[in-house]
């Protein structure tokens, strides 16, 4: 069985429903996942149901209705099908698309999992859509959530756009008129949204000396290359919005920036995606910031606004998530003070931070993330947080980047491992990956990370460890 007869084999699956539940992630990527499936199985007239769940573990499942509805577990289901069979339900009434590494168990459950086939780079959302297109070649319109899904789970991150089954995607959404791509186009955020000072401030990846993590700076750098900032309003132009030539100044200096610094300049650009159907200056302009706004509705509990957007709605849904959207970034800010103000504790492969209840432990993966590039960026990040309404329970979030990740580094493979020795589980990808644990263990688990990270660098180059 190949890839293309999974996909055709989860559309027939489908197809033969009188009714379908969907249980989906709160990510991104989960909430675009559910989106392309329901609006395809409305489209087929199958009745859909959906259920969102932060995680899947044994008090979720009670979310998962025990009715003749086919489950259809998306983003998330692989890595615990043992759940599902204790759960009680057999392989004819379970279908998982997922893109995490899958456990065995002793039903043979359904599923399309694209690390199967040796396809890394590729979301649920890339595989949702796929099997959508199966269903139905018109659902090529759907192209556009598949994106989402695949930037907002950081796909394109490590080319800097996106690769294999995954590019072929976007070239859907271009021939449907709903996706430009801009080929070697700035490598930064908010280049839909924010003032280009303030988009190059807070841009990490790659570092720019005297740049980065200081918006005047930014701001001084921009006014000596005599480029126009504002547009004759008075108003900040953001990148979007520059002419031509004055993005090519400023990609040419950015560069000089690198080189007199003595860095590669080979993250400076990438690939990024337009929705040339939404309106200018908003987060729904490009991928990366439509991405983020799901993720500010997942992550504040309210995953069923972002899928509303992502069925079309721009009425109160949207300004809901506008205003979810504004908030996160304000906690998020917070908790990378925080993470800066109280400091790590630094081991020999890894540094961590416990941030107790302080903030929700659905955020702390992003503060690690904003946190690495600040710290010691060869060493991976860790958070670990109190769960408020598991207090039995230690919620920890990692994040690494490049660099580690050529060095042998896979922190979903370490999590998984150090978390199965106390008692927990972790998943996630090599680059970001989370775990719970017993609140109890936390030393035992963070000191079991440190010695897999040893060993992962060691098998990489001795040199590195």
């Amino acid at each position: 069985m190949g890839f293309e007869n999974d996909l055709r084999r989860a559309a027939d699956i489908i197809g033969d429903a009188e009714s379908v539940t969907i249980v989906s992630h709160i990510d991104a990527d989960g909430i675009s996942t559910e989106a392309i499936l329901a609006q395809a199985l409305a489209r087929e007239g199958i009745p859909v149901t959906s259920v969102f769940v932060r995680q899947l573990e044994p008090m979720a499942m009670r979310h998962v209705p025990r009715d003749g509805s086919l489950k259809l577990f998306a983003d998330l289901g692989a890595g615990q099908q043992n759940l599902l069979e204790e759960h009680g339900l057999s392989a004819d009434e379970v279908l998982i698309l997922d893109h995490h590494v899958g456990q065995p168990s002793g039903t043979a459950y359904p599923q399309v999992n694209s690390l199967d086939y040796g396809i890394t780079r590729m979301s649920a959302a890339g595989i949702a859509y796929l099997v959508a297109k199966a269903i139905d070649s018109t659902n090529i319109d759907l192209a556009k959530l598949a994106v989402i899904g695949n930037v907002g789970d950081m796909m394109a991150r490590e080319n800097c756009g996106l690769v294999g089954p995954a590019r072929e995607i976007v070239q859907d959404g271009v021939e449907y008129g709903n996706i430009l791509v801009r080929g070697r186009d700035l490598n930064c955020y908010g280049t839909s949204t924010r003032p280009l000072h303030v988009c190059l401030g807070y841009c990490d990846d790659p570092y720019i000396d005297g740049i980065s993590n200081n918006t005047n700076a930014a701001l001084r750098f921009l006014e000596r290359l005599g480029v126009e900032l504002k547009n004759p309003r008075g108003g900040w132009l953001v990148w979007e919005e520059l002419p031509f030539d004055d993005r090519r100044t400023i990609i040419s200096a950015l560069a000089q920036q690198l080189i007199a610094h003595g860095r590669e300049t080979d993250r400076l650009l990438a690939e990024t995606y337009i929705f040339p159907d939404e309106p200018e200056r908003t987060p729904l302009r490009n991928a990366s910031e439509y991405a983020t706004l799901l993720n500010a509705c997942g992550r504040w509990a309210k995953p069923r606004i972002g899928s509303s957007i992502c069925h079309g709605e721009r009425g109160e849904a949207y300004r809901d998530a506008e205003h979810m959207l504004a908030h996160h970034r304000t906690v998020i800010r917070d908790l990378l003070q925080y993470i800066l103000d109280t400091g790590v504790t630094e081991l020999s492969h890894l540094q961590y931070v416990h941030t107790g209840d302080r903030f929700p432990d659905t955020i702390v993966g992003i503060g690690a993330g904003m946190a690495l590039s600040k710290l010691n960026w060869k060493k991976p990040m860790m958070v670990l947080a109190a769960m408020v309404d598991e207090p039995e329970v230690t919620k920890v979030s990692m994040r690494t980047n490049e660099w580690a990740l050529g060095r042998g580094v896979d922190l979903c493979e370490a999590l998984i491992e150090a978390a199965a020795e106390v008692g927990g589980a972790g998943g996630g990808h090599r680059i970001a990956a989370g775990a719970f644990i017993p609140h109890d263990t936390e030393e035992e688990f963070v000191d079991g990370v440190n010695r897999i990270l040893k060993r992962q660098f060691a098998s990489a180059d001795p040199d590195d460890s």
